[in-house]
This record gives C-alpha cells, sequence and structure tokens, in this order.
C-alpha cells in the first residue's frame, strides 16, 4: 500500500509537455485538409499542415515560419486557404504571407509598419482574402480596428503569380511578377471596408459577393456582454454601400456570423439567455431550435466556430449542456436539430467539408483530434491525433459532472477526478490531497476532455476538482452574469465550495487541499489564500495580482473588462484595492509558488515580481520560477516541464509527502 500523493506514475512532466501539441482551426479548400499544429517541441511554434485525399502530411509552413496572429494579444484566425493557396500572418512581423505550394517561399502581401491581422477568411468572388487589421498607435492612444481586404490575383500566363500592387507611396502600378514584387518591395492594395467600431470581427461575404456580414462592439462592452451583427450591401468593386444592424445590442451577445448557399444569415446570439441558433431572411430574424444549451463562445479569440452549414444547406451544430459538448444536424426547413451520437465531450472549431463536418474533437480517455465526421450517420474519421498515451483506460480518472451548493443558496458546477493508479492502493481510511483548478478567464470553461496535466496528478494519487463557478460559459447568460460586480468574491467562494463539498462527501482530506489557477484564475486562487484557510499551498501562473494596475496598464481588448467585473475605474479604486492580493499579502499563510513569462503584455511580469517580494517580505514560502521568451500562456515543452516539476514540489513539501514509492 502506498500513501495517496506518493504513487510512482508512468506520465513525467516531460510527457506531458511534449505530448501537449495544440490542434485547432481545421479547413478545407475543396482539394485538401488543413489545421494548425501549436508544437511546444519546436518552442510552441505554429504550423499549417496539409492533408491531402491520400491522408499523406506536410507543413505548409515552413521552417523559420509560425502562423500566429497578436491582434487583440490573444490572435486567431490566423490562416485561410483558397484554391490550394494559403494565407496566413506571421508571427514574427505580423505581416500576411501567401503561399503558392508547399515548395514555394512564402510571399508578404502587406507591408511592413504597425498593423497586426487576424480572422483571415477568403472572399473567392472577387479573389481576396477579408480580414481585421490593427493598426497599433504610434505613440500613446489605442489601436485601431478595421476590416480590410487584401487582393492577390493570378494571371493567366501559367504558374506565374500577378498582383496589382502599389508603391510605396501609394501609387498604382501595374501587374508585376511575384518575385519582381518582393524585388521592389511592393504590396497589394488594401482596401478599407469596415471602420469605426472599438472593435470588429467575423468577416463574412456572402456566397454571391453581394453582401457583407460582420460583427462590432464598444467600450466598455466585451463581446460576450454585448455586441452586434452588421449586414451592408457591397458594390461591383466590393465596397460596402448601404448598412443594417440585423442583431445584437445593450444586453445582447452575438456570435459566428455565415452565410447559406441560399443566401440565408445564420448567426449564434444570447437574447433567449442562453447563446441558441438564429437566421436573417427576408429582413427577418427567426429563432431555430431554441433551448437551455450554448453554442456560443466568448470570444477571446478570433475564428471561433460551433457551427458549419454544410453543401447541401443542413447545419452541423455543437452545442454544450451541463459542461459537455453534443453534435447535432440542423435541417432548416424542417426546422428540426438530430442530436448525432458521438464519442466525443468535447467538439469545437467546426468547418464545413462538403456534406461532412471537420471539426477538433476529444473525449474523457482521448486526446484532441482532428476529425471528420458525417452528421447523417455520427460515423468518424482521425486525421490527426496527438502521440498516442501507451495507456489504458485503467490508468485514466474521468470527469465526474458536480452540482453544488454555494453562496447565495445557489449551485455552482465543476468537474471531479478521483485518483487512478493500477499500480497502487492507498492505505484503508485515507483520503486523497485536492487540488483545485480555478480556470482562467474568468469568462471561460473547464473541460471533460483528456487532460494529461490532470492525469500527471490523478496518477500520482491526487483528486482534482476543475471549477465552473459563476461567471463560466456554459451555463446561460444569467449564470455568466453572476460574476458581474463580484470578481474576487462570487468566484472564490464557488471554490472554496467545490473544496468544502468534496471533503464532506469524504472524497478528499480537508487538511491537504491545494489551490492552482492561471491569468485570471490565477487571481482567483490567490484571493481563496489571503480570504480563506482552506487551501494549505497555491500554484499561481501568470495571475493578476493588482487590480489597479491592471486597469490602468493593459491591453484594450481587456482596457474596461474590469467596468463589469468589478466597478468603474478610477470611482471604484478602493474596491480595487480592496479586492487586489497584492495589498494583502499578510494574510498568506500556505506556500505559494509563482510562475511567470517574462514577454507577458496581458499580466505583465510586474504584477508576479510585486507579489511574490511582498510575500518573501512577510516570511510567507514563494518560489518565483520566470521563463524568458513566453507570453501569456506557456507554449515551450522545457517551460511546461519545468513548471509542472516545480509545483509538485510545492506540493509534496505543503502536505509532507514523501518520494515516489519505488
Amino acid at each position: 500500500m502506498t500513501p495517496y500523493g506518493a504513487w510512482r506514475s508512468p506520465l513525467s512532466a516531460e510527457r506531458v509537455a511534449a505530448a501537449s501539441v495544440r490542434l485547432a482551426s481545421p479547413r478545407t479548400d475543396g482539394r485538401a485538409t488543413y489545421w494548425l499544429e501549436g508544437r511546444p517541441s519546436e518552442g510552441g511554434r505554429l504550423v499549417v499542415v496539409e492533408a491531402g485525399a491520400d491522408g499523406a502530411r506536410l507543413d505548409r509552413t515552413p521552417p523559420g515560419f509560425s502562423a500566429r496572429s497578436r491582434a487583440h494579444e490573444y490572435g486567431g484566425g490566423a490562416y485561410a486557404v483558397s484554391e490550394g493557396v494559403l494565407y496566413f500572418t506571421e508571427d514574427a512581423d505580423q505581416r500576411v504571407y501567401r503561399q503558392d505550394d508547399p515548395a514555394a517561399a512564402p510571399v508578404p502581401l502587406t507591408p511592413e509598419g504597425p498593423w497586426r491581422y487576424a480572422d483571415l477568411v477568403p472572399d473567392p468572388t472577387r479573389r481576396r482574402v477579408l480580414c481585421v487589421r490593427e493598426t497599433l498607435p504610434a505613440s500613446g492612444g489605442e489601436p485601431r480596428s478595421a476590416i480590410v481586404a487584401i487582393p492577390a490575383r493570378r494571371s493567366t500566363r501559367g504558374s506565374d503569380l500577378y498582383l496589382l500592387a502599389r508603391s510605396e507611396a501609394g501609387q498604382r502600378v501595374s501587374p508585376l511578377a511575384c518575385s519582381t514584387l518582393q524585388a521592389k518591395g511592393l504590396t497589394p492594395p488594401i482596401d478599407v471596408l469596415v471602420e469605426g467600431p472599438d472593435f470588429l470581427s467575423s468577416p463574412r461575404a456572402s456566397p454571391d459577393g453581394a453582401r457583407l456580414a460582420w460583427v462590432a462592439w464598444n467600450h466598455p462592452d466585451m463581446p460576450w456582454d454585448a455586441s452586434a451583427l452588421w449586414v451592408a450591401e457591397l458594390d461591383a468593386a466590393g465596397q460596402p454601400g448601404a448598412v443594417r444592424r440585423v442583431a445584437g445590442g445593450p444586453g445582447e451577445s452575438v456570435f459566428q456570423p455565415e452565410w447559406g448557399p441560399d443566401g440565408t444569415l445564420y448567426f449564434v446570439s444570447d437574447r433567449s439567455g442562453w447563446w441558441n441558433l438564429y437566421r436573417w431572411r427576408e429582413g427577418a430574424v427567426q429563432a431555430l431550435a431554441p433551448m437551455e444549451a450554448e453554442l456560443g463562445l466568448p470570444q477571446w479569440v478570433f475564428g471561433m466556430s460551433t457551427y458549419a452549414v454544410l453543401a447541401d444547406g443542413t447545419l452541423a451544430c455543437a452545442y454544450t449542456r451541463e459542461g459537455t459538448w453534443h453534435l447535432g444536424r440542423f435541417d432548416p426547413q424542417a426546422r428540426t436539430l438530430t442530436e448525432v451520437p458521438m464519442p466525443f465531450s468535447v467538439i469545437s472549431d467546426l468547418a464545413a467539408d462538403g456534406a461532412q463536418v471537420l471539426a477538433i474533437a476529444a473525449g474523457p480517455s482521448e486526446p484532441a483530434a482532428v476529425v471528420r465526421i458525417d452528421p447523417a450517420t455520427g460515423s468518424s474519421e482521425v486525421l490527426r491525433q496527438d502521440a498516442p498515451l501507451g495507456l489504458g483506460g485503467e490508468w485514466l480518472s474521468r470527469p465526474q459532472h458536480l452540482s453544488f451548493p454555494t453562496a447565495g443558496s445557489l449551485q455552482a458546477h465543476g468537474f471531479y477526478y478521483a485518483p487512478r493508479n493500477p499500480g497502487h492502493r492507498a492505505p484503508p481510511g485515507e483520503r486523497p490531497p485536492l487540488i483545485v483548478r480555478c480556470h482562467g478567464g474568468p469568462t471561460a470553461a473547464a473541460s471533460p476532455a483528456l487532460d494529461l496535466t490532470v492525469q500527471f496528478w490523478t496518477t500520482r494519487g491526487f483528486a482534482f476538482a476543475d471549477v465552473n463557478y459563476g461567471g463560466s460559459t456554459g451555463y446561460g447568460r444569467a449564470y455568466r452574469e453572476r460574476l458581474a460586480g463580484g470578481w474576487g468574491v462570487v468566484d472564490v467562494a464557488d471554490c472554496v465550495a467545490a473544496a468544502a463539498f468534496l471533503a464532506a462527501r469524504g472524497d478528499v482530506d480537508p487538511a491537504r487541499i491545494a489551490v492552482r489557477g492561471s491569468s485570471a484564475g490565477g487571481f482567483t486562487a490567490l484571493s481563496t489564500l489571503v480570504l480563506h484557510d482552506t487551501f494549505r499551498a497555491g500554484a499561481i501562473y501568470y495571475g493578476v495580482t493588482d487590480l489597479e494596475a491592471l486597469a490602468r496598464d493593459t491591453h484594450k481588448f481587456e482596457a474596461h473588462y474590469l467596468d463589469r467585473l468589478v466597478g468603474p475605474y478610477p470611482e471604484a479604486r478602493e474596491l480595487y484595492q480592496a479586492r487586489s492580493p497584492l495589498h494583502h499579502a499578510d494574510r498568506i499563510r500556505a506556500p505559494v509558488a509563482m510562475f511567470q513569462g517574462l514577454e507577458d503584455r496581458v499580466v505583465p511580469p510586474d504584477q508576479t515580481e510585486r507579489m511574490a517580494a511582498a510575500l518573501q517580505a512577510r516570511g510567507v514560502p514563494v518560489a518565483y520560477h520566470r521563463f524568458a521568451g513566453e507570453g501569456h500562456g506557456f507554449r515551450r515543452a522545457e517551460t511546461l516541464a519545468r513548471a509542472l516539476e516545480a509545483e509538485l514540489a510545492l506540493y509534496r513539501q505543503a502536505f509532507g509527502l514523501g518520494p515516489p514509492a519505488g
């Protein structure tokens, strides 16, 4: 028999980090299938991968390039494909590049300068790429957003690429061969289609090229608070004319507009209190398949997708209920939604592939994969999956959905993972230590998909609770809005309640409970240590420590986020100080490990450094781990492994655990 927490696990920190390839954004152009891979083993480089009809895979993004946008700091929608041509935003200079075939060198389509591009989507009727462009200010002020069109045209002369280009002075010139274009430093003329609102996203041209749809919102709202769907008529030159608002406004969030083949505009709105599917046709908006489930997501990044319009006009839809995702097939004629039985618990990033749908899918015992699904039959094909674990199901802890009582006679939710390791058994009567995770966002959600970080802990004899505290996505707008004015109170109470619920149920040892969180979740985790003695250790990843500094120093996208979560600043300055862990370091008694990327622009390193210094000055055991070259969210394998090992060392010391059993 081996005490909990001292079990020997086959999942080393290095193995977890190496297996953490991130798959996203599947696409097709009718010729091949594409997706994005984030590779920790290559320093976090993001690579567009192409798979042909024979299943053979190749990297379209050549060495030295990384397809990553930094617009809004979080990026997204960094590539598009059309007729075998790849367009992508290069991480290093944020220019848009064109690559005609895997053997060709990428060619820049946009000039050098203070611009960042995201949400790339082809506009095939005019042979151009639509996207969101963010213009950075020369000094002071905020970046400006616009929807722009980047033209790229092929000539009729063989395979030579010709672009209508302009010189640095902006003067139009005749078509030039690609090599000549590069030599002269010329780039295509970029047309500004929409500008004015603080934020813009989701540019979508109708199939006939007659209309353009997009989403916009303004300070102080976040897109999940209030956003609007707009449509403009396009003239023969592709320029917008008459504009009308289709949906959205105060108290309504709009998500992912998509055109159907018949000119119907679909979108997701939470006007009913749930992010459900709607359509706009002949000037009227209709609700489709109303239900107490969510098709929408908080738009932290560009290019998010929960449904796709298939070739026959039906829709494949992913929706979540009680934290688990389902796949449905919607028939617009009959207006019926039929659930498609699937082995997955999480489905995201949907894209149409003729009569089938591409998606990123994962299950409780299967890592994320790029899959092709036939919604008519439910059959699926895995196109790419991370390296197999080599572990049988007997090693894997499966999530149990939790609903538990919390403050105000309310219910909160989450997932619980029990310790699991076939090679060890705990002494009779012993209960395991518990790790409570506070997810980031805070408008995000815990996922029931296989997470090797969770299994890293459960195979060592730790229990793990992933809390969907009030403010989380997936339980309707009312649940999401619980956090309004209550950040640092509601989320803290729910995380403490989850630990108390599991301890009272007899699942865990109440004297050995730790808390971990990243970004906004790091703020919640620190706040629990300030306000309660439930947790005996805390692991804080690039966490917010000073709300006042965050309100003053953060980037444009989140410049007014705290207005809703805490209160308007500086009017509510005293509340900001009262809620900031930095000002209450004297209340923390538990040992803390803090992890920070030195290139983080969302939560600057100064936040972590000042908190670590304040704890050290008061004699609190604190280990501060700095990582050069890392930003907000770690991407490198060596960083991920070192952080996990340091966190394990923290818990071993805090809980008096010995080395792993031999």
